[in-house]
């Protein structure tokens, strides 16, 4: 059977398909998708794995508010890859998706996106419209998480509005509580007053702020006798404290030293100021001070009991002393307000302080603050500014840009504030903790040392949040003498009654309904009311482990992965491992897996004011989704990974090169039944075996970067094996037997047998990761019994012989094509020059010494075929070299001269040969191509 030759990159006898033609992804991908839905596919691959060893990587909930993004993309399709591979291993690896459902952002959204009055309806009704906003997102969502390609339950994802849910969350909660670490007290809290809600630390960013930057002198009116020693009149002695924040001066109540810092007592004219000594020069510069000479030096603990005169309210302010005074800016003598700030608040504690909070939930100042109330916080910065300025206590003025913390919802400033909130005492469980952080793995190695540092620094979770759409607290308060009601009596009940009808409940029944029957107060009392703040959402989030992992027959507790963005260590990572550490006391993960942020082609982060943000669903539409799966493997996640159109734009090359790889050897395969013409390893020849050999290498590299989670490393050993092994090498070569020989001779087989094993394992190694076009390369592929069926994923994955791992047979055919790599320079010069136009049209002259010699004369056979040329000499030595000759700088003792072949050239192989038109019968065909005819 004569077979038409044809140059590499078209096909013989391919099956008339869209695969033959171009990728057309945007197009294809659809139906494919459409066709996993229609067949159940993930039910089938459970199905076909059940009863084999688990693996559950357990989702942490996108928020349920938006389209998706490329941090979301990256985030999905990582753990889509995980788990296609696991499933393919044999492991019974069940995916449920889930969604974090509540908090302020939908209460927001929900008001601006449906026009809701909220307070023209019940809490009941507004909670409903909530539930309603986030099921439609929740739904859009996953359309586009299935667009990408993922795969799981999607029919039955959990999400943390559903009653089981809330349900788990309470007895999660009631299990803290009994265990002693859930309490209410007055502490300063991150308060945002444009939400009006306390923040937990997760729920705070910085960003740059510009703020009123003040120096401020306050009076000293008892010394303990220390100044006066040194005659001065305490009149004209103050302490210097410098701040940011002026409004919360209302709430002053002491001036904080460092008990080992050394400060100054200095003159300028005729007033004495005590400031740090080694901040003086930067205090002189600041305030505009000329003289400021040192009269005197003391320890910090050696001034404290000191007392001083607020500035403009009539009001002691103590100097006390506290470690947490640093040297790093200001005077090194801290404004105190136990209301305003943590350190504060804990430094007052130890003095018995008071604890002023002159504003109020909205951020105006009340009547504790005199004069200001009804202002504005903010607006309260320039009234005080005045007052002091009036008083003669401000020094100096100016205004600074700095780091400030902000809400991460509403991106306003944020303030401390303190208010009665409820929190998780942190410190009664934070050693055991930071013990089972020991017992994880981490990926990449340096999040053991990141989340440790968090969660020992990590002071009491506020876990009380002033809003209406969430978990309530489950705690009642007597109504005759306020004492909290929690007991596992109570915890009990109301979560059966959530698991019955959901924490709306709370709202919708009276209290005598939901506290178990028969309840009393240590008081006497039988009179209940329900606390009306919520969980914070990472709470909600944070009990996913017991929610989810314990609450469904199919998965199991802990987790085996738990895989996020970075940002989660103080996020969902850390509420997380605190909740199932404080009521189970062990970590809810076995191994961690962090990827990096999304930034664009020049590393910075995308924004919508920068103009550089790219839609997923805009490269899905016009390159396809395997190109952004492609992107997703292609770099090492454990950094910030970049993306832009020209980063797609090489990415949509790479993929080109492996698909046509594969559309190439499908071309070739259309008349070869694995079953039956498969040839034995025994009888291949030396270049089969290599091919053979790299794809046993392949299997083993690509299986241990995927057990590694190294998923850039899969792309480019497969992408290199398809354009350096194959494309450029192995499937070059072997065109002329392909196109050639006779149809079933051994020689063609063989090569079939080769490119048929490297197409069925490649296509299972690149499922994971181009899930949709591996499925449409499988559908084109001759199965041999136990991979005949109809999804690559229900596959199982190639394993690898290491039987024939023959190194000698590698290096001497890596050494082939070494010099076949310096042969194809001297052709491609020779075609520039137009001496030939391809390289059947030479004859090459090769002239070799020593070791390259004796190599290629040991390989005569072979050289023709490995160059593609009609005809070579090779000649040992180089003295006759001629003059015109390439002569290698890579490979000493080479040279090599092309020429045009003599004889005619055959129609059917393309060789140049003097055998043309000796059978009379076939006059345009070369010897062998007419006795392979006949």
């Amino acid at each position: 059977m004569e077979k038409e030759k044809v140059d590499y990159g078209k096909t013989l006898n391919l099956p008339q398909t869209d695969f033959a033609m171009k990728a057309n992804l945007p197009q294809r991908e659809p139906v494919i998708q459409e066709k996993w839905e229609k067949e159940d596919l993930y039910n089938k691959a459970l199905e076909k794995n059940k009863g084999n060893k688990s693996f559950i990587l357990h989702d942490g909930p996108p928020y349920a508010n938006g389209d998706i993004h490329l941090g979301h993309t990256l985030n999905k399709v990582l753990k889509d890859m995980i788990n296609r591979y696991k499933t393919m291993n044999g492991f019974y690896a069940p995916y449920v998706p889930g969604w974090d459902t509540h908090g302020l952002p939908i209460e927001l959204q929900a008001i601006k996106k449906l026009g809701i009055k909220k307070n023209s309806m019940s809490t009941v009704e507004f909670r409903r419209q909530c539930r309603d906003y986030a099921l439609t997102q929740v739904e859009r969502q996953t359309k586009q998480f299935k667009r990408l390609g993922v795969i799981g339950d999607f029919d039955n994802p959990y999400l943390t509005l559903r009653p089981e849910f809330e349900a788990k969350q309470i007895e999660i909660f009631g299990k803290m509580a009994e265990k002693g670490y859930i309490y209410k007290g007055l502490k300063p809290v991150y308060w945002c007053s444009s939400c009006e809600t306390a923040l937990a630390e997760a729920e705070v960013e910085y960003a740059d702020k510009t703020s009123t930057s003040i120096y401020v002198r306050f009076n000293v009116t008892d010394d303990k006798g220390m100044f006066k020693n040194l005659g001065l009149d305490l009149s004209k002695v103050y302490y210097i404290i410098w701040t940011t924040t002026p409004w919360t001066l209302p709430a002053n109540l002491g001036i904080a030293l460092g008990p080992e810092i050394e400060y100054a007592i200095v003159k300028e004219k005729d007033s004495y100021y005590v400031v740090a000594k080694e901040l003086l020069e930067s205090v002189k510069s600041a305030i505009g001070f000329e003289e400021a000479e040192i009269i005197a030096e003391f320890n910090g603990l050696d001034l404290e009991g000191q007392v001083c005169k607020h500035p403009f309210i009539d009001r002691d302010s103590k100097v006390i002393v506290g470690d947490h005074v640093t040297l790093e800016s200001g005077t090194g003598c801290v404004h105190t307000a136990p209301g305003h700030g943590k350190e504060d608040f804990e430094v007052g504690q130890k003095y018995g302080l008071e604890v002023i909070n002159p504003v109020d939930n909205r951020g105006r100042f009340t009547s504790e603050a005199g004069k200001y109330e009804g202002l504005k916080y903010t607006e309260g910065n320039d009234a005080i500014l005045e007052d002091i300025r009036e008083s003669g206590a401000l020094l100096a003025d100016s205004k600074i840009n700095h780091s400030y913390p902000h809400c991460w919802r509403c991106k306003k400033p944020i303030i401390f504030r303190a208010t009665e909130q409820w929190f998780a005492s942190i410190d009664g469980f934070k050693e055991a903790a930071v013990k089972e952080i020991k017992n994880v793995k981490w990926i990449p190695e340096w999040g053991e040392e990141r989340i440790t540092s968090m969660v020992s620094d990590r002071a009491d979770w506020c876990i009380s949040r002033q809003r209406v759409w969430g978990v309530p607290i489950p705690i009642f308060y007597c109504e005759k003498c306020n004492k909290e009601i929690i007991n596992t009596d109570t915890i009990s009940k109301i979560s059966s009654i959530f698991k019955e009808k959901g924490s709306d409940a709370w709202f919708e029944m009276d209290a005598s309904e939901l506290i178990p029957e028969g309840t009393v107060c240590e008081c006497g009392c039988s009179d209940f009311r329900k606390e009306m703040d919520i969980m914070d959402v990472w709470f909600d989030s944070g009990s996913s482990h017991a929610g989810v992992l314990e609450a469904r027959e199919n998965l199991s507790w802990p987790a085996d992965i738990y895989l996020e963005g970075n940002d989660q260590y103080r996020g969902w990572f850390q509420s997380s491992l605190l909740t199932s550490v404080a009521a189970k006391g062990i970590a809810p993960y076995k191994t961690v897996i962090t990827h990096g942020m999304v930034v664009d082609g020049e590393g910075k982060k995308m924004s919508k004011s920068l103009g550089n943000g790219i839609d997923p669903m805009e490269v899905i539409k016009e390159n396809g989704a395997d190109i952004l799966r492609l992107w997703v493997s292609s770099a090492d996640y454990k950094s910030d990974v970049r993306i832009s159109k020209n980063i797609l734009k090489q990415l949509s090359e790479g993929y080109r090169k492996i698909r046509n790889t594969a559309r190439y050897m499908i071309g070739n395969l259309s008349d070869f039944d694995p079953t039956k013409d498969k040839v034995s390893y025994e009888d291949m020849n030396e270049l089969d075996k290599w091919a053979v050999l790299k794809l046993q290498k392949l299997i083993n590299g690509v299986t241990n970067s995927y057990e590694n989670y190294q998923f850039h490393a899969v792309y480019h050993d497969i992408h290199n094996f398809c354009v350096v092994d194959m494309s450029n090498f192995y499937l070059d070569i072997i065109k002329d037997r392909l196109y050639t020989e006779k149809t079933d001779s051994s020689e063609r087989r063989a090569a079939q047998t080769v490119m048929y094993d490297v197409l069925n394992a490649l296509v299972k190694m690149i499922s994971p990761i181009m899930s949709f076009t591996s499925e449409e390369i499988w559908n084109f592929i001759k199965h041999e019994d136990e991979d005949n069926v109809e999804s690559v994923l229900l596959s199982s994955w190639p394993k690898a012989s290491n039987e024939n791992n023959d190194s000698e047979l590698e290096a001497k055919w890596d050494k082939m094509r070494e010099i076949r790599t310096e042969v194809s320079k001297a052709l491609e010069l020779a075609r520039r020059e137009k001496i030939v136009g391809n390289s059947l049209n030479a004859k090459i002259y090769i002239n070799a010494d020593g070791e390259v010699y004796e190599f290629l004369n040991g390989m005569r056979e072979y050289l023709e075929t490995v160059f593609i040329v009609s005809q070579l000499e090779l000649t040992k030595g180089l003295e006759n070299v001629a003059e015109n000759a390439y002569k290698s700088e890579e490979i000493k003792d080479l040279a090599v001269l092309v020429e045009q072949a003599p004889g005619e050239k055959c129609e059917r192989c393309w060789i140049f040969s003097s055998t043309i038109g000796e059978d009379s019968n076939h006059p345009t065909l070369c010897a062998r191509c007419s006795s392979v005819i006949e």
